[in-house]
């Protein structure tokens, strides 16, 4: 890290992403805001069953959306579907069963989903993985790159068509101001040469997803803000 990434990050890290820039934010947060109805809109959570996720799809649930749960283990997934449907009363949750590192299923699942639903007003980017050492799927590809960056890119790419068809449509990450202390290496994506460090890794991928741009809202979440646990796929 450079002198120059380290300030930076040092003087907005400060600003924004400490405990204390939290507290100074939600000074102007209106709880009325969120006294609104969601029902007729549907809404696509990549690991909805724990975390962020499920505490997203609860909220939205209570708000009458329609809630297509993305998760890799279908026992877990099942159980947060059946806690969510009871404390919300909101029947419209649906579980999808995907392992984010493999990109072609990720692919097939979002063309699939297309032919399958006729809307998708929200696509919710919630899942990832921090990896201790590098690890490849069966395509070869560094499974924090394809789950972190590449299965991302692919869902909005393919979920894009589909996504323009309704009134407003929003693409929410959940990211990382850590990014800010690296920058995109180019040459080693797939972190083939160096030491791999599975922290760093993940706080470069996402720079990636913001130069993403295209006739959709697409904020970006501070994942610091909020509790939170990172499981190896």
């Amino acid at each position: 890290m450079s002198l120059y990434r380290n300030s930076a990050w040092f003087l907005k890290g400060l600003t924004e992403f400490t405990k204390g820039a939290f507290l100074s934010a939600s000074k102007s947060f209106v709880e009325k805001d969120l006294e609104t109805s969601v029902a007729g809109r549907s809404f696509m959570i990549t690991g909805a069953n724990s975390g962020i996720g499920k505490a997203t799809a609860m909220a939205i649930a209570k708000k009458g959306g329609t809630i297509h749960m993305v998760c890799r283990n279908k026992d877990k997934a099942e159980e947060a579907r059946a806690e969510i449907v009871k404390e919300s009363g909101n029947k419209e949750i649906y579980v999808h069963i995907l392992d984010l590192t493999e990109t072609k299923k990720v692919w097939e699942f979002a063309e699939s989903f297309k032919k399958k639903y006729k809307t998708l007003n929200v696509l919710i980017n919630n899942a990832g993985c921090m990896m201790t050492k590098r690890e490849v799927n069966g395509e070869g590809l560094e499974k924090s790159f394809a789950s972190n960056s590449l299965a991302v890119y692919i869902l909005i790419k393919s979920l894009i068509p589909l996504l323009e068809k309704s009134p407003d449509p929003r693409v929410i990450t959940v990211s990382s101001g850590g990014m800010l202390v690296q920058k995109l290496r180019t040459g080693n994506l797939q972190s083939q040469r160096g030491r791999y460090d599975g922290t760093m890794v993940l706080t470069y991928l996402p720079t990636s997803l913001t130069l993403l741009i295209c006739q959709i809202t697409f904020p970006m979440l501070h994942i610091q803000w909020v509790r939170k646990v990172f499981r190896p796929p």
